[in-house]
């Protein structure tokens, strides 16, 4: 049987996910065969698997650095909030329902088999399951039917090492807090207690662990540095929605507030000349080279709320001096209408940005798939992306077809029904349905060089490598540093502790 071993952390953002990662790359380089696992997460950005299922993208991430194809069952319950209140329930891939928080409160523990079931299937493949943890085990209103931190940790009888994150101040506190508000049972599973994200003298910081560890009665099992690695963090808590410096080529994308699957762009953060802001106001977008627009758990909520604020009015100003590009929820906004019939979303009509020429319907169902392939001919500034290749996949409520009103005026009169898997507008607007579709940098090096060209500057590292090798070399640098800073040797040992049966 497979050996466990649980990251648990004192709040969300404590490095749980980055932490998993590490430890996964580690163990693989040892020799032994590895996966993640997460019972429940709650995240917008999400991954379709190889049979068309949907997980969320923190344990892809994982999955990569352990050097094994993601599966569902290494995430077979995922959440994306749709509002403040509710989220859509995705159960082994699939779309359960929608749910009120209360109501999802009240139902979760019904899917503890499924979730066993996905813990069994993974132990056929693995010699070691790192497991992660969600927000804090101390979270007293939520531990009645816990299914993913302490309730989950009893369940497969896992050693749980916990995290405290000191970047955010009271790191000591967060960590005995934790403790004290541990029953008896609780408390004898964490067998390590790790300091995250430390940055200056350690040294200055030994008394203080000497004290957590006489107080806590666990031993501190690494003080591990603040790292700057580049892979996907956390979505609701990205540190990437800070970045507000422009570099010699700038790129806006619009964060709105259900903002989904923004890892599309990170491919162009490990590009020294370029910048990529995320903004939610006409003041932070100014003047880029280019505007993106993401996905959305929320299309019409999302767009009405830039046409509220003024986004829209600013984009599309935009859109007749640089490229504007839409992926999945925002290609749909920048069609000239979204109709939703069957209140998938807010029910009813809207008009759209009217910026390229289709009409989108949401319907129920929801298209899950890989895609492969060229981009076909696309005209316009980006003219070059056409016979780019792309690796990708689509997530989406609904479907998107040439629109009948500008069919009417004659404008798509020698279009095909078909919509082509990036369509424009002929000139600077452009859209697309596929996630991912900058991953194999091949496109991404066509928009950084077209703007380069344009703005009369030379880049350096456009002829970037592919996506896939630069994550490659970040998740060595993660086990690298969690070697040197953890203890590994107490780290195996709470492995050969582990009881599972």
């Amino acid at each position: 049987m497979a050996k466990v071993i649980m990251v648990q952390g004192t709040m969300s953002n404590s490095g749980k996910s980055f932490l998993v990662a590490g430890l996964c790359r580690i163990f693989r380089q040892d020799g032994y065969r590895v996966a993640p696992f997460k019972s429940q997460n709650m995240a917008l950005n999400s991954y379709i698997t190889d049979e068309g299922l949907e997980m969320g993208r923190a344990q892809v991430m994982q999955a990569e650095a352990a050097g094994i194809k993601p599966m569902v069952c290494m995430n077979p319950i995922l959440l994306k909030p749709t509002n403040n209140t509710g989220s859509q329930v995705i159960v082994n891939g699939r779309v359960l329902k929608n749910m009120p928080a209360r109501e999802y409160f009240a139902y979760k523990k019904t899917l503890i088999p499924d979730i066993k079931k996905a813990f069994k299937k993974l132990e056929e493949y693995a010699d070691i399951i790192v497991i992660e943890g969600a927000g804090s085990p101390a979270e007293i209103n939520l531990k009645e039917n816990d299914i993913v931190n302490m309730g989950l940790a009893h369940m497969v009888d896992a050693p749980v090492l916990l995290v405290g994150d000191i970047d955010r101040g009271g790191v000591f506190a967060q960590l005995l807090g934790t403790l004290m508000l541990l029953t008896d049972e609780e408390k004898n599973r964490v067998c390590g207690l790790i300091i995250n994200k430390f940055r200056g003298d350690k040294t200055i910081l030994d008394p203080g662990i000497q004290m957590l560890e006489e107080r806590g009665g666990v031993p501190v099992t690494g003080v591990v540095p603040y790292m700057d690695v580049q892979l996907e963090d956390e979505d609701s808590l990205t540190e990437r929605f800070d970045k507000k410096t422009d570099g010699l080529i700038d790129i806006a994308v619009i964060r709105y507030p259900r903002i989904s699957n923004f890892t599309d762009f990170n491919v162009f953060e490990q590009m020294s000349e370029v910048t990529v802001r995320y903004v939610s106001t006409v003041n932070e977008l100014r003047h880029p080279d280019i505007v993106f627009l993401p996905g959305s758990k929320n299309t019409m909520g999302d767009l009405l709320w830039m046409r509220q604020n003024g986004l829209e009015a600013a984009v599309k100003k935009l859109s007749c001096e640089i490229p504007v590009f839409g992926i999945c929820g925002g290609y749909q906004m920048l069609g000239a209408s979204i109709a939703d019939p069957d209140g998938v979303e807010e029910g009813g009509f809207m008009r759209g940005m009217e910026l390229l020429p289709i009409d989108t319907v949401l319907k129920d169902s929801k298209t899950r798939l890989q895609t492969s392939g060229e981009i076909a001919h696309v005209d316009g500034v980006l003219s070059r992306l056409s016979g780019c290749h792309f690796l990708g996949y689509e997530i989406h409520m609904g479907k998107s077809a040439y629109s009948t009103a500008l069919d009417e005026q004659g404008a798509c009169a020698d279009r095909k029904n078909e919509l082509n898997n990036v369509i424009s507008d002929g000139r600077n607007v452009y859209g697309s349905y596929i996630h991912g579709i900058f991953d194999t940098a091949e496109a991404a090096r066509v928009i950084v060089d077209y703007i380069a060209d344009k703005k009369g500057i030379d880049v350096n590292d456009s002829a970037i490598l592919s996506y896939k090798s630069f994550k490659e070399k970040q998740y060595d640098r993660l086990a690298d540093t969690l070697r040197e800073y953890l203890d590994m040797d107490a780290v195996y040992g709470m492995l050969r502790e582990a009881k599972y049966d």
